[in-house]
């Protein structure tokens, strides 16, 4: 819409040129005598016209004598037939010509007017894209939204699960209420504070929670804001907000996903020196380089691929400090669920302590997420409050997917996927130290699922040893062992176990050095992980012998650990078919009802003493 300044502007230029029109026509008509076609017809008989321009609609002429002090004159034309007819009855007549003055002024000012609105349309249109200042100029302007301390309405009351990143940000809070003080014994802030973590572990909500401390203005935007189509862009909105932070100081800055801003330079084989990003990337140095932390001004940074940055923007003096924002621990986990759980109705069996052991490796936002879910699924069935069976059902949607009871198997299919199951869950049992089996189900689940089996982890682990892996890769060959056993035959159903089995037996010989034929040497580097130089090309650092040797080492470690589950699948074949005929009939299995059933289990000597997924993920079949 026009604001009101273009509006009066417009109304102005349309009543000067009605004005105009008018006076024009005044003036021109005021010096002419205007007379009706008979008194016309009566001076040319007369002789008291002198001369006449005549056109299609008009008579226009020049009078012999002045009539009433005009000596010009116009008519309008008449039709021949029709005069004649009027003199015959004696009647007075005249011409009357239709006023073409609007239809000449929308001829040409309405298609003006209408180009006008397109064109402030359009205006305004790019001023929304381009800018707040709107029009072209105001491309690049920062695009950073400003939170005032009554907008960020979040504290560290808010955020739980990282009390050290929050234990660490703490000073800057001081920092930012007292500038001059904090200062007193010579030391300075740092200028730039990383949270580095995995996707959904709360940096955005902690950079906001010190804004909310702190009482200051929060200036926050995304590292892709700063890269527009044209060049220089990017650093000209680098260089705008800076000079906003700097009129609003004490304040924070806060750059979310900076590996889209702060990517290292030069990599690549198409990199250049004259890039858009490179540009932005140089002047954000520049600034950071260029402004005094005593004024006031903290910039923080939040990204999940830290190895991506450029050196030069991690050095001291720009981004002094990383602070990591891990996964929580279960302690962590409960005090998330404690603070997502205020506004939901819970019932009396609900136990956060319990559900927090439950998601091991779950961040912050999974566990919103799961609270979400849970009081999702108590909605449905039109409950006063959301008990533990809704947290249950919520953590195996996740998990697991959700259940497609409309996948009809046949009666072969469900007998190979129940011992398949059952397989898996006897297999942890019989192994001490191992995860509960907390539920057992043939009921397909998510896109591949045929079945699934949950383990709750006992604890947090953080190392693991060989007895400990090969535990695992025991639990999740339990289900293809067991088809061996029961069927003589193998399915296909086991696709995801193989790959996960690979993939640890693989770590086990070329990451972890614990094949002694291989020596204590890794031969595969793990994946870049935080604060780590980016290597955009791995190569193969050992020869073809070797690989050949780590090959046979794999297939050796799968291979016992597969012999050995077979071995005690057939020490308890009984209880095996004793629970995949229980299975059969009731689909589900839950803890009680497992921990009934495997009380006669012929258990293995005592060697792990715990078997930690990194998330409860299923072994589906």
């Amino acid at each position: 819409m026009l604001n009101k300044s273009k509006l009066i502007h417009i109304i102005y230029a349309i009543v000067a040129i009605a004005s105009i029109l008018m006076i024009g026509r005044y003036f021109s008509e005021g010096a002419v005598k205007v007379l009706p076609y008979s008194e016309f017809q009566t001076l040319l008989e007369k002789k008291g016209i002198k001369e006449v321009m005549i056109s299609q609609d008009e008579i226009r002429g020049v009078l012999t004598k002045p009539i009433d002090g005009k000596t010009h004159f116009v008519t309008n034309r008449v039709d021949l037939e029709l005069v004649k007819l009027l003199d015959k009855h004696g009647i007075k007549y005249t011409g009357r010509k239709e006023s073409t003055t609007w239809s000449l002024l929308l001829s040409w000012m309405l298609p003006l007017f209408i180009f006008l609105g397109l064109w402030f349309f359009f205006i305004r249109r790019i001023a929304r894209g381009g800018g707040a200042a709107g029009g072209m100029m105001a491309i690049g302007k920062s695009k950073a939204k400003i939170y005032m301390e009554t907008d960020t309405r979040v504290t560290f009351g808010d955020v739980a699960g990282v009390d050290e990143a929050k234990a660490e940000l703490i000073e800057i809070i001081a920092f930012l209420k007292e500038p001059a003080s904090y200062g007193r014994l010579g030391a300075r802030m740092p200028k730039g504070i990383l949270l580095v973590g995995p996707p959904g572990t709360g940096k955005t909500l902690l950079a906001r929670a010190v804004a909310g401390e702190a009482k200051v203005p929060f200036f926050s935007i995304s590292g892709s804001e700063f890269v527009e189509l044209f060049v220089g862009v990017g650093a000209a909105r680098v260089r705008d907000l800076f000079e906003q932070a700097r009129r609003e100081a004490p304040c924070i800055i806060f750059v979310d996903e900076l590996d889209a801003l702060g990517r290292a330079r030069g990599i690549g084989p198409m990199s250049g020196g004259h890039d858009e990003k490179e540009q932005t990337l140089n002047q954000l140095l520049a600034e950071l380089d260029g402004f005094d932390p005593s004024g006031g001004i903290i910039m923080i940074g939040a990204t999940n691929r830290p190895e991506v940055l450029d050196p030069a923007l991690l050095r001291a003096g720009r981004f002094d400090r990383q602070i990591l924002v891990d996964r929580p621990g279960r302690e962590g986990r409960a005090a998330i669920l404690k603070v997502h759980v205020r506004n939901v109705a819970l019932s009396r069996d609900v136990d956060t302590e319990v559900v927090a052991s439950m998601t091991p490796g779950f961040s912050g936002a999974d566990l919103a997420n799961l609270v979400n879910e849970a009081a999702l699924m108590a909605t449905r069935r039109n409950a006063n409050a959301v008990t533990m069976d809704d947290f249950t059902s919520a953590l195996e949607r996740i998990v697991a997917g959700l259940e497609k009871k409309n996948r009809l198997l046949n009666l072969r299919e469900r007998e190979i996927v129940a011992y398949h199951e059952m397989g898996h869950a006897l297999t942890s049992a019989a192994l001490p130290g191992a995860d509960i089996v907390h539920k057992v189900s043939i009921i397909p689940r998510g896109i591949g699922s045929l079945g699934y089996t949950i383990q709750r982890p006992t604890e947090d682990r953080f190392v693991m040893t060989r007895a400990e892996l090969e535990s695992r890769l025991m639990v999740l060959l339990g289900g293809r062992a067991a088809e061996r056993l029961i069927f003589d035959h193998l399915s296909t159903g086991a696709a995801d176990d193989l790959n996960k089995v690979t993939d640890i037996a693989r770590s086990m010989a070329t990451r972890y050095g614990m094949v002694a034929e291989l020596g204590h040497v890794t031969y595969d580097r793990e994946p870049s992980t935080f604060l780590q130089t980016h290597e955009p090309f791995m190569q193969k650092q050992y020869s073809e012998d070797t690989a050949r040797e780590i090959d046979c080492a794999v297939r050796q470690i799968v291979d016992a650990a597969f012999e050995r589950t077979l071995d005690i699948l057939r020490r308890n074949r009984s209880t095996l078919e004793k629970g995949a005929e229980l299975l059969l009939e009731q689909e589900t299995l839950g803890e009680d009802e497992l921990s009934s059933l495997f009380d006669e289990v012929l258990r293995e000597a005592p060697e792990p003493t715990s078997n930690p997924d990194a998330t409860p993920s299923p072994t589906t079949g």
